[in-house]
């Protein structure tokens, strides 16, 4: 599927630029996909059930560092490229973009 991949990602925080990955597994129907998103200040968190709208990704994460709260994720792919953001709690929304590399 257009989705599937690898990609390396940067996430601008209030900490500053955090990078990491998101792996996208697409479901045989193409409307949802699991995967994790990783990177240094959370470490790898799985994604058991995230929704495809398109070329749109949106999912919802507990992560438990560098605090406990609820992280949602929405990005846009466009080729190999996706930007969108991440909002976590209190840190409010953040700019994440990204590159499939495999």
């Amino acid at each position: 599927m257009k989705l599937a991949g690898t990609y390396d990602c940067s996430l601008q925080t209030p900490l500053g630029v955090k990078t990491g990955s998101l792996v996208v597994n697409p479901s045989a129907d193409g409307e949802s996909f699991t995967g994790t998103l990783s990177n240094e200040m959370m470490g790898t968190v799985e994604i058991a059930h995230g929704t495809i709208d398109g070329d749109m990704l949106i999912c919802s994460l507990d992560v438990t560092q560098p605090m406990r709260m609820t992280v949602t994720c929405e990005v846009i792919v466009d080729g190999d490229m996706l930007s969108g953001f991440v909002k976590a709690g209190m840190f409010g929304e953040m700019p994440l973009t990204g590159r499939r590399v495999s």
